[in-house]
């Protein structure tokens, strides 16, 4: 019996990898068709993401001369590290090979490598741009990943662990109810989640304007097989933000261990809907909101710390710990 669940533990995981790796791109599309819709645009096409990765694919790589191995090896750490973050994440089913290791803090942990070796391939060339896009991606670290660990430390005073699948059957027991502290996280994790993915307030993933960009100047040196990866990260890090908001908030259609195929179908749909749902409210947040001057992003930031710091205060002081 330990052995047919632990093939089944390991199905599932790879059908969510997989299909982690089909629907980023889609969600992505998703999101753009929206946002033209809303804008009185056609805009492209919803498969144009995977079109456009395709495209790359087939393109020559491009060096610098003074390029070392670093940037020649971080589109493939970085894609990678995320892609492993985001199979952590319980999607349709809790019943995964990687459940043991589904850990929040094993999570932020893959996210901040990615950024540390995206950062240092952006100043690996010596191009000012590069230097520029890393300074600022480390300056909106400084503030977002402590936001995200007081979230994390919020919700693990709560349930009294970081194991993404016990937080899942902890929020499914019923036992919640309805508390001002897991909203004040929420409200951070979503304003962590924009500024993690570069949306608008804090960056505009459809320009490329010099004074503005933050991501965009950490990978304009790459091209080819290289910036595909790297492009596809970005587009596996918002699957993996909304689906870690589902998880934690909305984890309801998720399927337990010993659910039968009805149940793994509904935690599929599930999952899909949520994802379309998150795509449809990005769009219109970004189509309502103008995008903040860089001297900015600390006050929004600050705000996300300081939502989750309460957060987990007013956890600490109602459960009496």
């Amino acid at each position: 019996m330990m052995v047919v669940q632990a093939l089944l533990a390991g199905v599932f995981q790879v059908v969510q990898m997989a299909l982690l790796l089909l629907l980023a791109p889609g969600l992505t599309g998703l999101v753009r068709v929206i946002k033209a819709r809303l804008l009185g645009r056609r805009g492209p096409p919803l498969v144009q993401p995977y079109l456009d990765l395709l495209r790359l694919l087939k393109k020559e790589v491009v060096l610098a001369e003074n390029a070392s191995w670093l940037f020649r090896t971080t589109p493939y750490l970085v894609f990678t590290a995320i892609w492993l973050a985001a199979a952590l994440v319980p999607t349709f089913s809790t019943a995964l090979a990687l459940t043991a290791t589904a850990d929040l803090i094993a999570l932020v942990a893959l996210l901040a490598s990615a950024r540390f070796f995206l950062a240092l391939a952006g100043m690996d060339v010596g191009t000012s741009f590069g230097g520029l896009g890393s300074s600022r991606e480390m300056m909106i670290a400084t503030l977002a990943e402590p936001a995200m660990l007081m979230v994390i430390f919020s919700v693990a005073i709560l349930v009294r662990t970081t194991s993404l699948s016990l937080i899942v059957d902890f929020m499914l027991s019923g036992g919640v109810g309805l508390r001002v502290s897991l909203a004040l996280a929420l409200i951070s994790l979503l304003m962590v989640a924009i500024a993690e993915n570069g949306r608008v307030p804090i960056d505009n993933p459809a320009t490329h304007l010099e004074l503005t960009m933050v991501h965009e100047a950490m990978v304009l040196e790459y091209s080819g097989r290289h910036l595909a990866l790297i492009e596809a990260a970005g587009m596996m890090k918002l699957v993996l933000y909304m689906a870690l908001i589902a998880c934690i908030f909305l984890p309801w259609g998720i399927a337990a261990p010993n659910d039968g195929p009805v149940e793994l179908l509904i935690g599929l749909v599930t999952f899909v809907l949520k994802l379309v749902a998150g795509a449809v409210l990005l769009a219109m947040f970004e189509t309502g909101i103008a995008k903040m001057r860089v001297f900015r992003y600390g006050e929004f930031l600050g705000g996300a710390l300081l939502l989750s710091l309460l957060g987990a205060i007013f956890l600490y002081v109602s459960t009496g710990l």
